[in-house]
């Protein structure tokens, strides 16, 4: 679970002799990430929460610290656990579902966001204040919670207030929100930035591959770079306004840092003191029950009285709290009202070649003005082979200053028809722009026959050259079109004939129409081997091709042991 503002709250064994050390430690500690690049020391100054919703409500979270001494790995695990004395051992042990989920996120968001560097120790740290790794790793096979995990009700008594948003279908809550699953998203949150990490096709906040990946896109916004104290600072409060929130995550993050070892799911440790001063989550079975003001003897303090202009458990010194504070200037795709086209051309190709237009849009604030650096996403939607330059399906490209990006030209495959590209604000949800890329199929305007040795037969023979021909588009040659080969009746009559030369099928049968060929890179096909039945005299083959060339080739099939007579020259039409 995520904060509100109260003043942490630790174990009832950590004493404030303790506590103390543990800030002095750390402090000096220099893990990448944690400390002021120009100055060597851990540094604050550019933690201020950005404005707007955060991942979680600012809904209550676990306060335990990590033990001060860095883990060790123990010397062997059992089917329990781990076995063994090494400090901080148990502490260290994160669920192997849920350790799996947190590294394959890192590993996604390394290939499709390399530059925000997001370390799966953040994920784990975030998940561990946020629910204690999933209940200690209570999940299934597939990563998913065996119970729902749901914060209190953020009906304002005492947290945030947030009607609902998503009819309950999330939080079963159909008056106000409650944070969901191991990461402890609310639902108005996680509808726009819910993520499918297992492949199942749903997203689902009670997954924790799901949540995990969700949490590390979200972690990732605005072009943050998280091996910079600046962009993890901002990111860790973007989740939860709360600099106390901040510090805890820092803490276990660095202690995840100097080493973890996996435990078996439903094994992991449970975490104590809440900063709501709510339950433990052990041994209750769920660790936020719903509305839980009172604390758990021994493990918290009571909630602190509100402040005189706050609302209740609410700081108004801090950002959300009530009070007077500087705002922050919102972000440029928080500015953006709508997108618009701007001045695509129509979007068609054919079959294999590069569009000549390329999808151009603009993004505009309220008043009709262009809102610069604001990122746009590009998808080819569906199942087509259509993609962008490069072979993607999806690029992001950034507004300039006047709010115009235009995206890389789009590439037509083999599959023809009408197919949709939409474009999307990133960050920021708003109806997406919808373009129609029209792909045509291959064309050739002109064919002609490669050789000119006369098709002549016995009957009951067979030809003994095969036919070979050439297509081409406005002189060029026209690879990989869709040909036709057809024995007719005559000039007049296309439809097929009923006698004389034929082609055989696979099973050896005589057939007469060959469909579904192709041109080859230069624009030429080899037809079959064709026959003779016993019909004598001058028969027709018509070949014809998608954008309308045809050629008609002559056969000329006499008796057996008949002199054939020179036949006229192929013709086409």
């Amino acid at each position: 679970m995520a904060a509100l503002f109260g003043k942490r709250l630790r174990r009832s064994a950590m004493t404030t002799a303790v506590a103390a050390a543990a800030v002095a430690a750390l402090s000096a500690s220099q893990a990448p990430g944690l400390t002021d690049t120009q100055n060597g020391r851990q540094s604050t100054a550019d933690a201020t929460p950005s404005p707007g919703d955060s991942a979680t409500g600012n809904s209550p979270y676990y306060t335990d610290l990590p033990p001060l001494n860095s883990p060790t790995a123990p010397p062997s695990t059992g089917p329990g656990g781990p076995v063994g004395t090494g400090t901080g051992v148990n502490e260290a042990g994160i669920p192997a579902t849920v350790l799996d989920a947190y590294k394959k996120a890192e590993a996604e968001l390394a290939a499709t966001k390399p530059g925000c560097n997001l370390p799966w120790q953040l994920l784990a740290a975030i998940g561990k204040v946020e629910s204690g790794q999933a209940r200690g790793g209570n999940v299934d096979a597939n990563g998913t919670t065996l119970k729902p995990i749901l914060g209190p009700v953020l009906d304002g008594n005492g947290f945030a207030r947030i009607t609902d948003t998503d009819n309950g279908a999330y939080d079963g809550d159909t008056t106000h929100d409650r944070a969901v699953g191991p990461m402890q998203f609310i639902p108005s949150t996680w509808e726009w930035s819910g993520r499918d990490g297992n492949g199942d096709g749903k997203k689902d906040p009670n997954n924790i591959y799901d949540a995990a990946l969700a949490a590390g896109h979200y972690l990732c916004r605005g072009d943050r770079d998280l091996s910079q104290s600046g962009g993890l600072h901002a990111a860790i409060l973007s989740y939860n306004h709360s600099q106390e929130y901040l510090d805890t995550v820092l803490r276990w993050l660095e202690f995840y840092r100097k080493g973890t070892h996996e435990v078996p799911d439903g094994t992991g440790v449970q975490p104590g003191g809440r900063s709501d001063g709510g339950p433990s989550s052990s041994p209750s079975p769920s660790p936020s029950s719903p509305g839980t003001t009172s604390p758990s003897p021994g493990t918290s303090k009571p909630p602190k009285s509100p402040k005189p202009g706050g609302s209740p458990g609410t700081d108004p010194s801090k950002p959300g709290g009530g009070g007077s504070t500087s705002p922050t200037p919102p972000t440029p795709a928080e500015t953006v009202a709508r997108i618009e086209d701007a001045g695509t051309g129509t979007l068609d190709a054919t079959a294999g070649d590069a569009f000549a237009e390329r999808v151009a849009v603009r993004t505009e604030n309220a008043a009709g003005k262009g809102v610069g650096t604001v990122k746009v996403k590009l998808t080819v939607v569906g199942d087509t082979d259509l993609t962008f330059s490069g072979g993607f399906k999806s690029v992001t490209v950034v507004t300039d200053s006047t709010g115009k990006a235009t995206a890389p030209p789009l590439r037509a495959g083999e599959d023809t028809g009408e197919f949709t590209v939409r474009a999307t604000v990133v960050d920021r949800k708003l109806p997406g722009l919808d373009y129609t890329a029209t792909v045509s199929a291959r064309q050739a305007d002109t064919l002609t026959r490669v050789g000119d040795t006369e098709q002549t037969c016995e009957t009951g023979g067979q030809f003994a050259d095969p036919v070979q021909v050439r297509a081409t588009y406005k002189g060029d040659a026209a690879d990989g079109v869709a040909t036709t080969a057809t024995l007719i009746k005559s000039k007049d009559d296309a439809t097929e004939n009923d006698k004389g030369p034929y082609f055989k099928d696979a099973d050896g049968k005589a057939i007469r129409t060959l469909k579904g060929l192709k041109t080859d890179g230069d624009g030429r096909l080899q037809l079959p081997r064709i026959y003779a039945d016993d019909a004598t005299g001058t028969f027709l083959l018509r070949v014809s091709t998608t954008g309308g060339a045809t050629l008609t080739i002559e056969l000329k099939v006499t008796a057996a042991g008949a002199t054939a007579t020179p036949s006229a020259s192929p013709s086409a039409t």
